[in-house]
């Protein structure tokens, strides 16, 4: 809902002339419009009440008046072909307008709106109507969609001042129906007049009024009214003028029957904007958008940037139709574009200056994705970094002084590259910093061995913290230092520095055995033994009691200790083993880590 204002009455601008014909407060006088017509105006209070004291018409409402209308202006226009079709009202931003749009043919049944507009213009906006803001906005609620309309079709539309300003208004119609049928969009049967309708022409144009196709014509005597009144033109006594300035235009034709015929013509002139010569732009791509809005005012040069509009476009077609305008933040991808400026005058859009353009050249700013982290080992003799597939129109610059794209450290530390790409006056630059780790290579400080009768679990213990991976026996590689439900025998523990510092490797023994028996006769338990020496070359297990006595030797061919010694059963207490080996070499060694006890149980 809009807010409500109190409106006052004020003096309203008609454009080039304040001609009261092109002024229609209410409906059954609405000014017809078709191709040629200037649709500049005003307005001042509205008249009758054209709705009969309804409270809303489609999306217009009854504010302080008693009428839906505050002050308004009714045109009417017939379209001339199929197509799509639009039109744009443009305003003083400070002002506050509406409009609503009627598929009628009588103002005593107009119906509902097919388009309509009440929002306030809080956002102080330029423009309101149908299809697409001219000036490139996509957000604003001042705008309906598009009309896709038939031949013969006639609509009414009603432009109504809602705010305490009054500066008048334009409008200009759009669409795809005015390029393919430029001519004949809107129908301009509707205008009944000898001279034609009004004409909305350039000043660099050039004009003709004819008057020939009146019957029987004897003279013709031609007047022209500047808004002082009409006065004779000398000497123009043929049956066309050539206008110059903006004025009403009449003609007297005096006939063979001796009536006379008397037909008047509006036409307004308004100033052809020069685009002036435009210099080319250089940007950074890390700097896009671009604001193409930057070069309005050295497109208008001296000219009053309030009366003449400037887009731009990416061809001259475009430029020359004044369409796909491109939005004022504009990105495009590195490289050079030819950008065409259009200057448009806000009287009459069909003057415009499309001769001027730019280019717009996009440095690519260097791209830089080598690694931000590199690891070094400790006896290295070095390691490369930096950008390893340069451009050759590129310039480096590291801060340790050197100028090559990449360069070699043997030292932990950052190292910040500078790259630059230097073009058309314009200097893109990227920086990154590598920092240089020194890793070290892996030392084994413990292998931890858990020995179970059903499960084994062993625990590598690094000597020193990196990036590793463990192994057992060669197998697969993991993260973590702990390996469960290792068989019993020989195995090669393995810590790997996935930085490539190398590695190191250990050889552990691995048993299974009960942590009690009972040799008590019932079949379960009796014996102690070592579970899975037979992996081992030539293995000795010596049992020993708490006071270091050997009890008892047991080889791989031993079915195991029955807690005896020299025939003598021995106490239940704890007793203590220790495992040997030979080794491929074919020495005996002492297997790693196996030193433990069991319980012996009657």
């Amino acid at each position: 809902m809009k807010r409500y204002l109190i409106i006052t009455a004020i003096a309203f601008l008609l454009g080039v002339l304040s001609v009261s014909a092109q002024i229609a407060s209410d409906c059954i006088n609405a000014i017809p419009i078709c191709n040629n017509t200037p649709a500049n105006g005003g307005t001042q209070d509205f008249g009758i009440d054209d709705f009969n004291g309804a409270a809303m018409s489609g999306c217009l409402e009854r504010g302080f008046r008693p009428a839906i209308e505050s002050n308004s202006a009714w045109y009417r226009f017939r379209t001339g072909a199929s197509g799509q079709l639009g039109f744009n009202i443009g305003f003083d931003p400070s002002e506050d307008w509406d409009f609503a749009l009627y598929l009628a043919s009588d103002c005593g049944d107009l119906g509902d709106p097919v388009r309509c507009n009440f929002f306030d213009n809080s956002d102080m906006q330029s423009y309101m109507g149908v299809g697409e803001d001219p000036t490139g906005d996509t957000d604003t609620f001042l705008y309906d969609e598009w009309l896709d309309v038939e031949p013969g079709q006639d609509y009414y539309l009603l432009i109504d001042n809602y705010s305490n300003t009054n500066s008048g208004f334009s409008i200009q119609f759009s669409g795809q129906i005015f390029e393919t049928n430029p001519l004949d969009a809107l129908d301009c049967s509707i205008i009944s007049n000898l001279l034609g309708p009004p004409i909305a022409a350039c000043d660099n144009e050039t004009i003709v009024l004819d008057a020939s196709a009146a019957a029987d014509a004897l003279s013709f005597t031609w007047y022209r009214d500047t808004g002082t009144g009409y006065e004779l033109l000398p000497g123009e006594t043929g049956a066309t003028l050539n206008p110059t300035i903006s004025a009403m235009y009449r003609v007297e034709v005096i006939t063979t029957s001796m009536t006379n015929i008397i037909s008047d013509v509006q036409v307004a002139f308004s100033t052809a904007p020069t685009a002036s010569p435009i210099s080319d732009e250089a940007i950074c791509s890390e700097l896009q958008p671009f604001d193409l809005g930057n070069k309005d005012m050295e497109v208008l040069g001296p000219q009053d940037p309030a009366q003449y509009r400037v887009s731009y476009h990416q061809t001259q077609s475009d430029a020359d139709l004044g369409v796909n305008a491109l939005p004022l933040q504009y990105n495009i991808l590195p490289g050079v574009q030819q950008v065409f400026a259009r200057v448009t005058s806000e009287d009459n859009p069909r003057c415009f200056d499309a001769s001027q353009s730019f280019e717009l050249n996009v440095l690519q700013t260097p791209v830089l994705a080598f690694p931000e982290e590199v690891f070094i080992c400790e006896d290295t003799a070095g390691v490369l970094i930096g950008e390893m597939a340069p451009q050759g129109h590129l310039s480096y610059s590291w801060d340790t002084g050197e100028n090559s794209p990449a360069i070699s450290v043997t030292q932990a530390g950052d190292y910040t590259l500078t790259v630059t790409n230097s073009q058309a006056g314009v200097d893109c630059i990227s920086t990154r910093t590598v920092s240089v780790v020194v890793s070290e290579t892996p030392t084994i400080a413990e292998v931890i061995v858990e020995d179970l009768q059903q499960s084994n679990r062993v625990e590598i213990v690094p000597g020193l913290s990196g990036n590793f991976q463990y192994q057992l026996d060669g197998g697969p590689a993991q993260a973590s230092t702990v390996f469960e439900g290792v068989s019993p025998g020989t195995h090669v523990v393995t810590i790997t520095d996935l930085l490539g510092c190398g590695s190191v490797s250990e050889t552990i023994t691995v048993v299974g055995f009960p942590s009690f028996f009972t040799p008590n006769g019932d079949g379960a338990n009796d014996l102690w033994h070592i579970e899975g020496i037979s992996t081992l070359n030539s293995p000795v297990v010596a049992v020993f009691d708490r006071y270091g006595k050997l009890i008892v030797q047991i080889d791989q061919n031993s079915a195991g200790w029955d807690g005896t010694f020299n025939g003598r059963e021995l106490p239940s207490t704890d007793y203590w083993f220790r495992l040997t080996y030979t080794d491929t070499e074919g020495q005996r060694i002492e297997a790693k880590l196996v030193r433990n006890h069991f319980s012996l149980r009657r």
